[in-house]
Parts: C-alpha cells; structure tokens; sequence
C-alpha cells in the first residue's frame, strides 16, 4: 500500500491526513495553535506555530503509517495571512492574519479599480496588500528588516526544502500578482515597498516544488528527498477535494470563514466576488467571501452560549444541546434575524465598518434562537452573495457541495438548502481541504492520468439535501427583510467606527 499526505495549515491548527488511492482517510493528525487579538480588528500569530503544528500533525499520521509508504507530501494553507522574515527565515515581527481588518484605511486610499482588474480582488482589508502599506505606514522599520514576505505555504515550503518558492494559487491571495500574467506585479511590490528579490518563486499548482531536506526529515520522521507538492490556498484546494470543477456546480466551506467558489477557465474581475488562481492551472475560482463563518459561531459557544453540557456524563458538546434545541424552532428563530459581520463585510459590500447586528431581538429569545438565527443569518449572508456573483458571471449555480467544519451539521445543510432553494450536498469526506492537498500530491506521484483524473478518483459524495417547499417561502419572506438592513444602515457602521478608530 502506498499514500500520500495533504497538510492542510489553517487558521487555528496544522491538519495532515494520509489518503490513499481512492481517496480514503487512513490516519491524521492535528496540532491547533493561538491567534492572538492585540487590539480590536487585531488578529496576529506566531509563525514558528505553522511549522511547529505540523511537525506535530504529521508525526501523528505516522504513528498509524509507515513513512516509508508516503509517497509525495502535498500543502494547503490559510490564504492571504503572511509572515515578514529576515535573511535567516526568522519572523521580524508576529505574522498578520487574513481576518485582520487594521488596514482599513489603506483600503480607503489605495483600493481602486485598476487595483481590484489588476489582482481580482476587490478592495478589501483581507488581502495582505493593503496591512503591507500598513506597515510601510506605521512600521517601515518592519519593512526595512525583511528579507523575505511569504505567505504560509511558502513559509512551510522553506521548512521542509530549504528553498524560498510558493505557487501562483497560494500566493495570489496577498493581493501582489498580476492575473493575466499570473506573476508578482512589480508595480504592487513597489508601492508596499518590496520588489520580487524578496518573494519567492512562484510554481503553478500541483508541480514538485522541491524534495524534503535531511533537516525537515529528522523532525517529520519521513524519508529525506520525499517529493513536496505545491497546492493552492484553502478554499480552491477545498474546491478541488470537493471536486467542484465544472461549471453549474460551487463549493461551499462552511470553516473559520464561509466561502463559495465555482471555477472558470476564463479571467473575470466583479464586486459581486473574487478572482483567484484556480487550483487547477489554467482555472480560476470567482469566490464569494464570508469572514464570520464559524468563527462566529465559535465566538457564540465560547463567550456567550456557555452550557458545559460535559457534565451530563452523555458524551455530548454545548453545540450539540443547542443544535438540538435550535432545530426545534421554527425557520425564522421566532421572530429573530442575526446578521454575521463579526469580522465585518466582503462580497458584495466590502466594507470594513460593518459590524453584526442581531434584529428583532425580544424577551423571548434564548440561546437557542441566536444559535438558529446565526445559521440562518450566515445562509441568508450566502444567497445574497450567490445571487449577485450568478448574475455577475451568467452563471447559474444549481449544486452547492459543502466541506468544512460547518457543513458536518444536517441541520445547517437544510437550512441553506431552504434558504438559498439550491441542491446541498454533503462531501463524502469533511476535510475536504487536505484531500485538494492530497490530490494535488497523489497526481505528482503518478497515481492518476490527471489532476482531473485524480480528483474524479479520489472524491465522493454524502447527504443530498433539496429544498421544502414551504420554509423556503418563509424563507423568501424573511429574506426580503434581511436584505435591508445593511443597506439601510451603513451610515451607522461607519459612524460607529470614527467613533471609536484612534
């Protein structure tokens, strides 16, 4: 028997999955880690973590495999989060996360639409871009003690080769690369100060992009010279392991933030989404973005819904008492709407002021209702986006295919279903991330005829969920209301956010 590893480096741990042929998890490992809040907005992390966490997740893998079965090692990673190192590969300073909105105001200055055809990425504080002015801005000495701005798959890269690449897919998040050329803009690169000496060399998705050093050997406890694979950012990679590689058909990742993407062989730049490299070369994925996905809903069980329902001795979680409980309820939460902008807005508003609300909020209410009306607001959140970027594109989406943590609640699955009044489906395997990544590997190694080959091969489905006729006209209802409040009160946000921005 032989297989392969995908890494899959999130936002909150290293995950590595050993998968074989048929796209079957035979063991895994996982090592989470902190991300720190310095300030409100703030989001910032160790970058010594990544490396740490997936020596540990991968060292986990192996005690259910022999190494000398793993065949080529493949990466994911969370997208436009990036490390600034020195000329020893040594972070200069904590590396800043993609949910950071500190760069707000550089947003405001420097996002424009030759900026958004250029990169694809509506102006927006999640691409590194704009905290790399940021930082010319408020620390140019950061910028002047960096060698090297990586993002995480480069930064694991150089961990376990010794070299300094990256692919297209991976780093085409931060917001640096020229789509058409899809190469680093050397006018984006020296308006944040930097120039292509101090990025990595970029590989296109799937190629060998180096062999593993005696060094990474001795602590992952695989063969030195293990073939290393370039991947892609997590949400294509998830779109890979999804198999959603066709038209009419769109992933969903219901993970730290919601993304939906559907796949294109042709360059398109709108508000109504975001343009990335695809995972497959030659594709690109238009993507609609969502931070607070079950971010949101992690802040909800760990702050405010706090049951400590491990002490009924019934095995059961807090969000398992609440899923429960929120089932229960009717569509609509009895009269409450909750609208998700914790990490505030993307597609289609991109604003960075905005902020959650919970609307029609009354005595009556519980946990229970927030806890619905948070999974109804993030599928209300979905159907508008999806909506836009279809008519953006002329491109109907009929099956939604969902991974993710998120995605492993039936309940959450029909009430997308209902709401959104498309076909859910469940991915046969949930982490669907690491599976893009050990495709990505698997076809490297020879396994398959393709990447197309490989993911045909390799992917499966579960639960099909259609929508019921009556919620969904409730839903269309309540919907009709949601649409409105954020349009109608964004004065607010941004008044709010003067109020408060030092």
């Amino acid at each position: 028997m032989s297989y392969v590893i995908g890494v899959d480096a999130s936002t909150t741990a290293a995950k590595a999955v050993a998968w074989n042929r048929e796209g079957s998890a035979i063991a895994d490992g996982r090592a989470e880690f902190a991300l720190a809040l310095p300030r409100p907005g703030w989001h910032e992390q160790d970058a010594e973590d990544w490396w740490r966490a997936t020596v540990t997740a991968v060292r986990r893998v192996l005690e259910s495999v022999d190494a000398s079965a793993i065949e080529a090692i493949g990466l994911t990673h969370q997208r436009e989060t990036f490390a600034c190192l020195d000329e020893h590969g040594r972070a200069v300073r904590p590396a800043i996360v993609w949910m950071d909105v500190r760069a707000a105001r550089q947003v405001d200055r420097f996002g424009s639409d030759d900026v958004h055809r250029l990169t694809g990425k509506p102006a927006d504080t999640t691409p590194a871009l704009y905290k790399l002015l940021w930082l010319r801005e408020h620390e140019p000495e950061t910028i002047e003690r960096t060698r090297w701005v990586v993002d995480v798959h480069a930064f694991l890269v150089n961990r376990l080769t010794g070299t300094w690449r990256t692919t297209s897919a991976c780093a085409d998040p931060l917001g640096l690369i020229d789509m058409d050329r899809e190469d680093w803009s050397d006018e984006l690169l020296a308006q944040v100060g930097l120039s292509r000496e101090r990025v990595p060399t970029l590989l296109s998705p799937g190629e060998v992009i180096g062999e593993l050093s005696a060094a990474a050997s001795d602590e992952l406890g695989l063969p030195a010279g293990l073939p290393v694979v370039g991947g892609a950012g997590d949400g294509q990679s998830a779109g890979l392991g999804a198999n959603a590689t066709r038209p009419g058909t769109a992933y969903l990742n219901l993970g730290t933030a919601v993304v939906a993407g559907t796949v294109s062989e042709h360059y398109a730049w709108d508000r109504a989404f975001r343009t990335l490299i695809g995972a497959v070369p030659g594709t690109y994925a238009m993507e609609t973005l969502l931070q607070g996905g079950t971010y949101t809903v992690n802040w909800f069980l760990e702050r405010i819904a706090i049951l400590d329902a491990g002490r009924l001795g019934l095995g059961l979680r807090d969000v398992d008492l609440l899923e429960t409980a929120a089932a229960r309820l009717g569509a609509g939460a009895e009269g409450l709407l909750l609208v998700p902008y914790w990490a505030s807005a993307q597609t289609p508003y991109w604003d960075p002021a905005a902020r959650g609300m919970l609307f029609g909020l009354a005595g009556h209410h519980g946990k229970e209702h927030i806890f619905r009306a948070l999974m109804e607001g993030i599928a209300f959140e979905q159907r508008l986006a999806l909506e836009r970027m279809e008519q953006a594109l002329g491109q109907p989406v009929e099956v939604l295919l969902t991974t993710g943590g998120g995605a492993r609640s039936a309940l959450w699955r029909q009430i997308l279903a209902d709401v959104m009044q498309k076909t859910v489906v469940a991915c046969r395997e949930a982490e669907t991330t690491s599976l893009g990544a050990g495709i990505h590997a698997a076809a490297a190694a020879g396994w398959h005829g393709s990447l197309l080959d490989a993911a045909e091969a390799m992917t499966g489905t579960g639960a099909r969920h259609m929508p019921n006729d009556e919620t969904a006209a409730r839903y269309d209802e309540l919907f009709a209301i949601y649409r409105e409040i954020y349009p109608r009160t964004a004065p607010l946000h941004r008044a709010l956010q003067r109020a408060f921005d030092p």
